[in-house]
C-alpha cells in the first residue's frame, strides 16, 4: 500500500514538472514573440499611446506675378491645442480661454472637458492674434499649447480674388487656384512630438522629437500686376460711372494665350469671404459667363469669309436699306434707315448686320460652322480654372436660313469671354488657336529653382498669315475710322470690333437691357495685348458698344502699354472726327506743379489724383496726348 501511494506521488511530480515545463516553454516563446517578433510593432503601438503631437502646419506657396511680384502671401498666425488630462483646473482654464478668445463661457468649458487625447477648437482657436499669443502664454495654463499656423495675406486687397480663390482655416483651397493646386501649394504638415503618461503628464525623461513641415512650392502666374491695376480701376471707375448689373474684363498675350489681366465685377474679400454671397465667390465671370456675343461675333464671321476668298473687302460694294429679308423674317440693322451703298471694309466699320448675314450665306451653313468649332466655339478653351462653361451653339439640324443669318453677326449663340478672347487671339497672331493659361512657373521655396514650367499650347492653326495680317487692317480701321472710334489711342496702333447684344431672360429679349462689349488689342501689326470687356446692363447712358465699352478698352490697352514699356509710335490711321464726336484737348505736362496750381489751370478734364505729397511726380495719358474733353487725367504726386 505504502509503495503505491509512492508511485502515485512521483507520478504526480512529474505531471506537475512536465506541466511546469510546458508553462515555462509558452512563457519563453511568448518573450520571444513579445521581445523579438512583434518587438517593433508593439514598441510602436506603445510610442503611440505615449506620444501626443502638436501638428506644424506648413507656409502653403506664395503665389507671385510673371515679374516676381507677390500676390499672396503668409502670415503667422499660431493655433490653439490642448491635451485635456493635464487640465489642472478646468473652471479656470475655461474662463481665461473664453476672455482670451472672446468665446461664451459654455462653449470654453465643453472643450477643455473633452476627452480627446489632443484636442483642437474651431474656430476660436485658429488664425490667433500676436495679442491674443501673448495672452496664453501670460497666462501659463497648463495642458494649453501654442503650435505654428499661418494665414493668407493680400497686400493688394480684393485684387484678382476670382482668380485666386481663398482657403479655410485648415490652410486647405476652398476656391479658385487655391483649390486646383491645392496639392502642391499646401506642402507636408510637421509635428512637434511630446511623452506622457496614462494621466496625461509629461514624461521630462522621455524627451521630446520634432519634424519639421514641408512647405508648400511657389506659383507664378501669368498676370502682370501692372495691368492688372488698370483694369482693376478700370472696373472700379465703370462701375461707379454705369451702376452696371455686372462688369468683366480680360486682358491677355494674343500670341501666346497668356493671361495679363483678369477681373470682374461685383468681386470679393478673399480674407473674408464668409461675409460674401456664393452667387459673387463661385463664379469666375469671364470663363463662367454665357452670353450672346453680338457684333465682336462678326471678326470670326469675316474671318471665315476671307480665308475662304469669298469677299475683297477695298474693291466689292454691298447696299444696306437697313433690314433684310431671310426665311419669312425682317432682319434689321442696328441702324434702322440703312448704310446705303458701301464697300466690304466700310461693311465692317459700320458693323452692319445685313452685310454680314450676305457674308454668312456666301459661306454656306456647313463652312460657317465648321469655322466657329475650329475657333473654339461650343466648347471649353482649357484654361487652368475651375467652373468653366462650353457657351452654346446651334446644331446643324436646327440651322435654318434664319440661325445661319443670325449667327454670322452674333446673335442666337451663348459664347464665354474667355471662349471670344482665345478666338479673336487666333485671327490676330497670325491663325493659330491659343490654350489661355494663368499659370506659368513653379519654384521651390527654398532655393527659388524652377521646379516645373507651364508651356505655352497651340490647339490648332485656323486661318492663314496673309488673311491674320488682313484682319487686323480691318480691324484697326474700325477704331481709326468706324464704330471703334471711343478706343483710339494715340501713338498706339489699336484694333478692334464693338459689341451691342440684347440680353434674354426666360428665352424672350429683355426690352432695353443690353450687354455692351468691345474686344481691341495693340500694336495692331504686332499684338501684344489683346484686351476683352463687357459692360451689364449699364444705366444712365445709350447702352452701345462703341459709347460705352470701347472708351475703358482703350484706357485699359493704352496705359497698359506703357507700364509694359512698348513705345508710341506715329504711323497709326489717322482717327476720322465726326460732328457727334465730343471735343478734344491735347495733355499738357502738369509734372512739377503742386495740387493747388493744378486745380487753378481749370482743364477741361476730369483729374484722378493718387499719392500723398507736394507736387505732381507723373501723369497718364503723357504730355502731348490727344484725349476728349471731358476724358480722365491720371495725376501722381509723391515727394
Amino acid at each position: 500500500m505504502q509503495h503505491f501511494s509512492e508511485r502515485l506521488l512521483k507520478k504526480r511530480l512529474v505531471v506537475v514538472f512536465l506541466l511546469f515545463l510546458i508553462l515555462l516553454f509558452v512563457v519563453i516563446v511568448r518573450l520571444f514573440y513579445v521581445q523579438v517578433v512583434s518587438h517593433e510593432q508593439l514598441y510602436d503601438k506603445a510610442i503611440e499611446s505615449w506620444t501626443r503631437e502638436l501638428p506644424l502646419e506648413p507656409k502653403r506657396g506664395t503665389i507671385y506675378d510673371r515679374n516676381g511680384k507677390p500676390i499672396v502671401l503668409n502670415e503667422s498666425a499660431p493655433s490653439l491645442f490642448i491635451i485635456p488630462k493635464q487640465i489642472e483646473d478646468r473652471d479656470h482654464t475655461a474662463a481665461e480661454l473664453s476672455d482670451i478668445l472672446k468665446m461664451p463661457l459654455k462653449k470654453a468649458g465643453e472643450f477643455v472637458s473633452r476627452k480627446g487625447s489632443i484636442e483642437k477648437l474651431h474656430p476660436e482657436g485658429r488664425k490667433l492674434s500676436y495679442d491674443q499669443v501673448r495672452a496664453l502664454e501670460g497666462a501659463a495654463l497648463p495642458g494649453v499649447y501654442i503650435a505654428d499656423d499661418y494665414k493668407r495675406s493680400y497686400p493688394h486687397g480684393r485684387m484678382l480674388s476670382h482668380v485666386l480663390g481663398f482657403i479655410g482655416v485648415d490652410n486647405r483651397g476652398l476656391s479658385g487656384l487655391e483649390l486646383l493646386y491645392d496639392q502642391q501649394l499646401y506642402g507636408t504638415q510637421g509635428a512637434e512630438g511630446l511623452f506622457t503618461d496614462a494621466k496625461g503628464k509629461e514624461m521630462e525623461k522621455a524627451g521630446s522629437y520634432h519634424k519639421d513641415p514641408a512647405h508648400g512650392m511657389d506659383l507664378h502666374l501669368t498676370i502682370d500686376l501692372d495691368v492688372q491695376n488698370v483694369l482693376e480701376r478700370e472696373l472700379t471707375n465703370a462701375q461707379e460711372k454705369y451702376e452696371a448689373d455686372q462688369i468683366l474684363a480680360i486682358a491677355m498675350n494674343p500670341k501666346t494665350g497668356e493671361i495679363l489681366g483678369m477681373a470682374s465685377r461685383p468681386d470679393f474679400d478673399p480674407a473674408n469671404y464668409q461675409k460674401f454671397s456664393p452667387d459673387i465667390y463661385n463664379r469666375v465671370l469671364p470663363i463662367w459667363r454665357t452670353y450672346e456675343p453680338g457684333s465682336t461675333f462678326k471678326i470670326i464671321t469675316l474671318a471665315a469669309a476671307l480665308e475662304e476668298g469669298l469677299v475683297d473687302l477695298e474693291n466689292e460694294s454691298f447696299y444696306d436699306s437697313g433690314h433684310v429679308e431671310v426665311g419669312g423674317a425682317h432682319l434689321h440693322c442696328w441702324q434702322r434707315e440703312g448704310h446705303g451703298s458701301q464697300t466690304f471694309l466700310e461693311v465692317v466699320q459700320n458693323s452692319c448686320n445685313p452685310g454680314f448675314i450676305e457674308l454668312g450665306n456666301r459661306l454656306g451653313k456647313d463652312r460657317l460652322l465648321s469655322y466657329i468649332h475650329d475657333f473654339g466655339f461650343g466648347q471649353k478653351t482649357g484654361i487652368d480654372l475651375t467652373g468653366e462653361a462650353s457657351g452654346i451653339l446651334f446644331k446643324p439640324e436646327n440651322m435654318g436660313p434664319v440661325e445661319q443669318a443670325t449667327t454670322a453677326f452674333g446673335q442666337g449663340v451663348s459664347v464665354t469671354p474667355i471662349q471670344q478672347a482665345a478666338a479673336v487671339s487666333a485671327v490676330i497672331n497670325g491663325g493659330s488657336l491659343p490654350t489661355p493659361t494663368i499659370t506659368k512657373k513653379w519654384t521651390d521655396p527654398e532655393t527659388g529653382e524652377t521646379v516645373k514650367e507651364v508651356p505655352v499650347k497651340m490647339k490648332k492653326k485656323v486661318i492663314s498669315e496673309d488673311v491674320s495680317a488682313e484682319m487686323r487692317e480691318a480691324l484697326e480701321s474700325v477704331v481709326a475710322q468706324g464704330t471703334g472710334r471711343g478706343a483710339f489711342a494715340e501713338g498706339y496702333r489699336v484694333g478692334g470690333k464693338t459689341g451691342t447684344a440684347q440680353k434674354v431672360e426666360n428665352g424672350q429679349y429683355m426690352k432695353d437691357s443690353y450687354i455692351v462689349s468691345f474686344i481691341g488689342f495693340a500694336p495692331s501689326d504686332d499684338p501684344e495685348i489683346l484686351v476683352y470687356l463687357a459692360v451689364d446692363h449699364p444705366k444712365n447712358t445709350i447702352q452701345f458698344g462703341g459709347v460705352v465699352a470701347a472708351p475703358i478698352v482703350g484706357n485699359i490697352i493704352e496705359e497698359s502699354l506703357n507700364v509694359m514699356g512698348v513705345e508710341k509710335r506715329k504711323d497709326q490711321i489717322e482717327k476720322e472726327i465726326r460732328w457727334t464726336d465730343p471735343p478734344e484737348v491735347k495733355v499738357p505736362d502738369v509734372t512739377g506743379k503742386t495740387k493747388s496750381e493744378l486745380l487753378e489751370m481749370h482743364l477741361p478734364v476730369k483729374l484722378d489724383i493718387k499719392g500723398e505729397g507736394k507736387k505732381v511726380i507723373r501723369q497718364s495719358p503723357e504730355p502731348g496726348t490727344v484725349i476728349s474733353e471731358g476724358g480722365t487725367l491720371r495725376i501722381f504726386i509723391g515727394q
